[in-house]
């Protein structure tokens, strides 16, 4: 995915506007067609069928466009009949009508660029475009989409073939935490930077004063448009640092042993789905899975249980309460840092639970100098002065 800045004009945002609003209205007509035709006949409609209910309507859409609608509503029931079929899914969530679209898709053409600062879409116009890099592979999809802060974005799907690469680096574990963002086995420490903790007190400020506007007012739509663009920089913040850290691992080590974490239980704790929802283990864990293998490296997930609690250098488990920073083997005398000791038993013992293939050989770890990473996301060593 190849993600750009548009800068529409205002002809152009009537244009995009207008066509949001013929989106929405065609997709619960297509919705409500095939609840009508689901009580009447018992059976649904196929994709085919709502391509052909839809074709002659709302002629501001290109033709594609259309068709993506289309594909929409199918999707929507296939992935419901695919929950119902699921007994452990537990939330079937059958369509529901939608009240706004904020997003249209061009599924294979209808589009092109004019020039390195223009890109040409069919019903709207040439729209200026900040073409920081040219989109490799074969372009697939173009998708149009405005986020809350009223930025707008052109995403291009591209199939890109990644070519087969062979990784000189070492093996690693990772331990995710809240008072460290991680510790890897190597003794690298990666400090938590809590963004939205440190953009609360301007969160609460903005949020105050838009609960004091009147609803439906000009002042209250500008402070939500704050509010927004205020979420929108901590997340901004936390992509970049999640990105710059995932890469620096992947390039670096060539076997990263992370543990399976169920997340969604964890988040239930009232006192930490906060933090831990700000740390982001699980998109840091995606990015890591994807660049690795982009790398030349593999991504193992391990379970995490008793890690913290088992002695790296002779396997004694003892009980550790999460109060408790430092590991202290009653058997052997070892001492070290609670997420370091759970590091080391991630990145040497186990079966790995899911693997991520790739073509390489397996390389024997080395003794890695001791270093950190900081907000910024790049390596450093703890002995030098910057």
């Amino acid at each position: 995915m190849y993600q750009y800045r548009l800068y529409p004009s205002h002809k152009h945002k009537e244009r995009l506007y207008s066509q949001f609003d013929a989106c929405k209205e065609l997709y619960n007509s297509l919705l409500e067609l095939n609840n009508r035709t689901y009580k009447t006949t018992g059976k649904g409609l196929r994709k085919f069928d709502f391509n052909k209910a839809s074709k002659g309507t709302h002629p501001e859409l290109f033709s594609q466009v259309r068709q993506n609608v289309s594909d929409r509503v199918s999707k929507a029931f296939q992935n419901f009949f695919r929950r119902v079929k699921d007994p452990a899914c537990k939330k079937k969530g059958f369509p529901r009508f939608k009240s706004s679209v904020h997003s249209i898709t061009y599924p294979q053409n209808g589009f092109k660029f004019k020039s390195d600062k223009r890109l040409y879409c069919s019903k709207i116009g040439n729209i200026p475009i900040v073409l920081h890099r040219l989109p490799k592979g074969k372009i697939k999809t173009l998708t149009i989409k405005r986020n809350r802060a009223g930025q707008w974005f052109a995403v291009f799907a591209c199939e890109v073939k990644i070519p087969k690469t062979i990784h000189n680096g070492v093996k690693v574990g990772i331990d995710v935490g809240l008072e460290n963002f991680a510790t890897l086995s190597d003794s690298t420490v990666i400090s938590n930077p809590r963004y939205l903790l440190k953009s609360e007190r301007r969160l609460a400020r903005l949020q105050r004063g838009l609960s004091r506007k009147k609803k439906g007012s000009s002042n209250r739509r500008k402070a939500k448009f704050l509010v927004a663009r205020q979420h929108l920089k901590v997340s901004n913040q936390r992509t970049d640092f999640l990105h710059k850290l995932s890469h620096s691992i992947a390039v670096k080590y060539s076997v990263i042993s992370i543990e399976d974490l169920n997340i969604k239980g964890m988040v239930r704790n009232h006192c930490l789905s906060k933090h831990i929802h700000d740390a982001s283990w699980s998109t840091f864990f995606n990015m890591l899975s994807y660049k690795a293998v982009t790398c030349g490296g593999v991504v193992i997930r391990k379970n995490p249980r008793n890690t913290s609690r088992t002695c790296s250098r002779c396997g004694a488990i003892q009980d550790m309460p999460l109060s408790k920073r430092v590991y202290e083997c009653p058997v052997c005398g070892f001492v070290c840092h609670r997420d370091l000791n759970a590091s080391i038993n991630i990145g040497r013992g186990g079966l790995p639970r899911t693997y991520t293939p790739a073509d390489i050989e397996p390389i024997q770890p080395e003794i890695q100098a001791a270093s950190s990473v900081n907000e910024s996301g790049t390596i450093c060593d703890r002995n030098s002065t910057n």
